[in-house]
């Protein structure tokens, strides 16, 4: 065995992807105060402010540095379905993003909370959601991946929600607290070593 080091201003993270091959048997929607609202070719500002704000803490920032050109064709074609989680209030507090461009299968890009709303239950209706919209007609897979930097109990979560682990990769990229994307001080599970002294 050997460490292999990572340089100060990069993040190096396990990716486990996960799948699911058969679609799960009905169950009761779980019980959660929130609501799914369907976002059609949503504002670029508006979709990347809820992308910060749930996945700031577990550093995304794939989607906040992407040309908007580019990232609108992602959000605006018909193969991506996106729907905001919104509280009572009808503030935006989740998100939910289904691929299909892949024919018969569904990866569940995008899918969280705030994480002040971690641990109340929340996740498994967000989950139940997903699932129920991911599996359409054509679908013969739906899939998702996770790594090291999300939510310690996130590799369990998906799991206890059906899917199965078969892949794992290791990622490497630049930290984005270091070069000015999120914040110095977000992620304080993943130590900042670039503006180390």
């Amino acid at each position: 065995m050997g460490l292999i080091p990572v340089k100060p201003d990069e993040v190096a993270t396990i990716v486990t992807s996960l799948e699911m091959l058969e679609r799960p048997r009905p169950a009761p929607l779980p019980a959660s105060s929130l609501q799914l609202v369907r976002w059609d070719k949503p504002a670029i500002d508006r979709y990347r402010a809820l992308f910060r704000r749930i996945g700031g803490p577990w550093l995304w920032f794939s989607r906040l540095v992407m040309a908007d050109d580019t990232l609108a064709a992602i959000l605006h074609g018909d193969a991506v379905r996106i729907w905001a989680v919104v509280d009572r209030a009808g503030i935006e507090v989740g998100m939910l993003e289904l691929d299909d461009r892949k024919a018969g299968e569904c990866e569940l890009s995008y899918v969280g909370l705030i994480p002040e709303l971690t641990g109340q239950g929340h996740g498994r209706w967000l989950m139940a959601q997903a699932l129920g919209l991911a599996w359409r007609k054509d679908v013969r897979r739906v899939w998702v991946h996770t790594c090291t930097l999300d939510h310690p109990g996130a590799l369990g979560f998906y799991r206890r929600s059906g899917f199965v682990p078969y892949q794992r990769t290791i990622e490497t990229f630049a930290d984005p607290r270091a070069i000015g994307i999120l914040p110095a001080d977000g992620a304080p599970h993943y130590p900042l070593l670039a503006n180390r002294r």
